[in-house]
């Protein structure tokens, strides 16, 4: 398993707690994401909004793609995985942004690439936003002009979203022959395009049922497009550890007591603009990306030995939450990591042993 974090890009995870002394500006994701490499942590995920969807449309966010090159040149080998969205996007212009900023972390840029869903930020900032399945068609050929500028020496493209005439970029970038696509989503449409086009799939917060259940269904899809295996299954989820079970039920107890505010303010987008698999309640937003689904609650064994269940059930790799992100980061490294691990070695260990 390997242990990723959310980037604190929107000032915190908790929309009904106002302040989280987490705040979202470069300074501090340095911190974060510095303090991250020696703590053992593998990848980072920065998402990419241009309204901040935790604390409200009228807060402070970063700027994914800026803060991912600046990022990329004070680390040494962290993944940095960046959300990118084509409705907001030209791929060929992304393609060489995206060149460019792998070469600057030597090969350690990869995308998780988002098909959309939240309409008024696209009114906003002048990004195409159309029907769910129009989406993913445009996903589909945003990635194949990503490819191709990626691969081919010259490139041309005649899409319906995208067209690209005898195009040449140098230098390409390290990882050949592309980045690792990541890519989630829970319609048919979005998941058979992302075994088509894409790489690795992660998901939002769930059970190990239902991770097994996903896992099993993708790498189906995958086969059926005689694909290659995917090279990775993640999913988001949120950290609540304390020293007693009863401290970290305190603390739930806390972050979902709804108060309704401009937090909220994606709402009703995010679960009638996308097509899911779970009827999600204002209390399960709370926290994004479904992230109490697992349950991450209690001591560092009990989440520990949690996280041994989604191991075996397929995952390789969480993109955690914290709050506040690097002191909860730290009792996370320094207190679970070293169990997990444990509990690991212990689980290969001969059956006479």
């Amino acid at each position: 398993m390997k242990f990723g974090f959310w980037l604190p890009v929107f000032g915190g995870w908790l929309r009904n707690v106002e302040s989280e002394n987490m705040p979202p500006t470069f300074e501090y994701a340095k911190e974060v994401i510095q303090s991250a490499e020696k703590w053992g942590f593998s990848t980072t995920l920065i998402a990419e909004l241009f309204l901040n969807d935790i604390k409200g449309p009228e807060h402070d966010s970063l700027e994914a793609w800026s803060t991912a090159a600046a990022l990329a040149a004070v680390t040494e080998k962290i993944e940095i995985m960046t959300a990118i969205r084509p409705g907001f996007h030209n791929p060929a212009v992304a393609a060489k942004m995206i060149a460019n900023i792998d070469r600057i972390s030597n090969g350690r840029l990869t995308l998780n690439v988002v098909s959309a869903w939240w309409e008024e930020e696209a009114k906003q900032y002048g990004g195409i936003f159309t029907e769910h399945d129009e989406r993913y068609e445009r996903t589909k050929e945003f990635i194949d002009v990503l490819k191709g500028m990626w691969q081919e020496e010259t490139f041309s493209y005649d899409g319906m979203f995208y067209q690209v005439q005898n195009a040449k970029m140098s230098p390409k970038p390290v990882q050949q022959p592309t980045p690792i696509l990541y890519a989630g989503g829970e319609s048919e449409k979005g998941k058979n395009t992302i075994a088509k086009v894409c790489d690795a799939y992660v998901m939002h917060g769930g059970t190990v049922e239902e991770m097994k259940q996903k896992i099993s269904d993708m790498k189906k899809r995958r086969e059926s497009f005689h694909k290659p295996p995917f090279t990775s299954f993640g999913m988001a989820a949120y950290v609540i550890c304390r020293d007693t079970e009863e401290e970290a039920l305190e603390e739930l107890k806390k972050i979902t007591d709804v108060k309704h505010s401009s937090a909220y303010a994606g709402f009703k987008d995010f679960t009638s603009k996308s097509q899911l698999e779970q009827v999600i309640q204002v209390q399960d937003y709370s926290v994004s990306n479904r992230g109490l689904r697992p349950y991450f609650i209690g001591t560092p064994m009990q989440i520990a030995e949690k996280m041994m269940k989604y191991e075996q059930a397929g995952l390789d790799l969480l993109l955690l939450q914290f709050s506040p992100q690097l002191e909860e980061m730290e009792r996370f490294a320094k207190e679970v990591m070293p169990i997990f691990n444990e509990l690991k070695k212990e689980s290969r260990l001969p059956l006479n042993e």
